[in-house]
Parts: structure tokens; C-alpha cells; sequence
């Protein structure tokens, strides 16, 4: 039997620029996989000046891009994209995310899925009543509840939250664009990632305390937001960008500004 091929639409935070966000690295592994299986993928983004000025190079994701102004925008041009799909993904942190939900579960004939890549974050502001991006109401109404993490949280999402089901989406990366470069290794362990306070107990007990079992060994610590304070530490290096493989992938976007 000849596999279905899908119509999605994907509105998510970012996918033309990687700058002080980890969204985009995800949903282009995420594309390129889809767009490789025969789907048909169309990410939907919010221009906004802060993406808009620091925009990766043409080539760095596939599948078809646009870029919308605003809800009423988004609304005048991709109803027909929404309406037609057979899933809908809306992502965490998208601008106007309750607003954006509540108009893709009242336009979309096929499956509707909220993507959580932040769901900590997510869980939190939606206990102290900050629903920036999604609010209690909506999540029934999607149809999916894709998130980054796993375990219990998911069972929570459904008890408290009412989601008809949540499962686990975990982030991920494009292999052809991220991976080993070519050189002589200068750490024996590192850690890759925007740095956070509610991740600094893992981090303390997985790498920090095994590097003060290690004198003699080195460590880096590697993203955005790093403290001060961990620069220039015997022994440890931290810094805020990192080097990415330049491969040109084999389908080029469509985006507009």
C-alpha cells in the first residue's frame, strides 16, 4: 500500500532564525523529515524585528515558508491552508498564541495540535493565570497535546488540563546541519543549552559534580543567557555561541517578508 502523504500547516515560533530561541533548531529537523516522507509542510511565521534581523541563510530549512504580520493577516491569507490540512500544528510562544488557537480550532477540518516546546514554562504561567501564548480553554480543544517532555506530566496535562490526549514530542536536531566538525577535541564533556535556573539542579548533579570528582578533566558549558560568573573558571569555559556545519539542504524555502 502506497503511504498517504499529508497536507501540514505548522504555526510556530520560528523557523528562519535560530538567534535566542530553540525552537527553530527542533522544527527543522522536524520539516526536513516530514518534507522527506512526501508531506506536504507549510510553517507559518510571525515577522517580528528581533527574527527579522537576525534571519539564517536561505537553504537552512525546507518545506514551504511564509510570513504573516499579524492574526488579521494570518486570517485574510492562510484560511484556505488551514482549513484544507489534515493537521495543524501550533506551537508554544507563537505571538498571539490564544488568539491564533482559538482561530485554527474554529477553521480546521482536520486534526488540531498544540506543540509544547517550553512545557515547564507553560505549566507555570498557566497556574499563576499568564496565558500568553495558550489558555486552560483551549487545550481540550486540541485534539493533541505534543510535548517535549514525557513522564507523568503528560497524565497531568490530561487530568488537569482536560487534553484528549498528550504525548511526547521531543526536540531534535538536522543532523546535515548540526553535528561533529573536523578537529582536535579541546573538552572532555560539555553541556549545550539556554541556561535557566529550574535547569541548574540536573546540571549540577549530571555535570558539575562529576567534574569536581575530575580534577584533571575540562568542561565547557556552551548557549545563550550563560551568567558572567561561569566565565573564566579554572578548568571550565563558557560561552554563548557555538559553530554549525554549513550543508546546503536539498530543498530550498519559499519565504516572504
Amino acid at each position: 500500500m502506497a503511504p498517504q502523504h499529508m497536507h501540514i500547516v505548522i504555526l510556530g515560533l520560528s523557523i528562519t532564525s535560530s538567534w535566542g530561541n530553540g525552537h527553530a533548531t527542533t522544527y527543522r529537523a522536524l520539516v526536513r523529515e516530514l518534507t522527506r516522507r512526501g508531506h506536504d509542510v507549510l510553517f507559518l511565521e510571525r515577522d517580528v524585528p528581533w527574527y527579522a534581523a537576525h534571519r539564517d541563510p536561505s537553504g537552512t530549512w525546507a518545506g514551504r515558508t511564509e510570513l504573516y504580520a499579524g492574526l488579521d493577516d494570518l486570517r485574510e491569507r492562510f484560511a484556505a491552508e488551514v482549513r484544507k490540512a489534515d493537521l495543524v500544528v501550533v506551537g508554544s510562544y507563537v505571538p498571539q498564541g490564544v488568539g491564533v488557537g482559538a482561530w485554527v480550532q474554529g477553521t480546521a477540518r482536520g486534526v488540531t495540535a498544540f506543540y509544547d516546546i517550553d512545557t515547564p514554562v507553560t505549566l507555570a504561567k498557566l497556574e499563576r493565570g499568564d496565558f500568553e501564548y495558550l489558555a486552560p480553554h483551549l487545550v481540550p480543544g486540541y485534539q493533541l497535546y505534543l510535548s517535549f517532555t514525557g513522564g507523568p506530566t503528560l497524565q497531568r496535562i490530561e487530568r488537569e488540563l482536560g487534553s484528549p490526549a498528550a504525548r511526547p514530542l521531543y526536540c531534535s536536531c538536522d543532523p546535515e546541519l548540526y553535528g561533529p566538525c573536523a578537529g582536535t577535541p579541546r573538552w572532555d564533556l560539555g553541556y549545550l543549552g539556554t541556561y535557566s535556573d529550574d535547569r541548574q539542579p540536573v546540571l549540577e548533579r549530571l555535570m558539575l559534580d562529576a567534574a569536581r570528582g575530575w580534577p584533571e578533566g575540562r568542561f565547557v558549558v556552551a548557549g545563550p543567557s550563560t551568567p558572567k560568573a561561569w566565565r573564566g573558571r579554572p578548568r571550565w569555559s563558557a560561552c554563548s555561541t557555538w559553530r554549525r556545519r554549513s550543508t546546503r539542504p536539498s530543498t530550498a524555502p519559499s519565504a516572504s517578508r
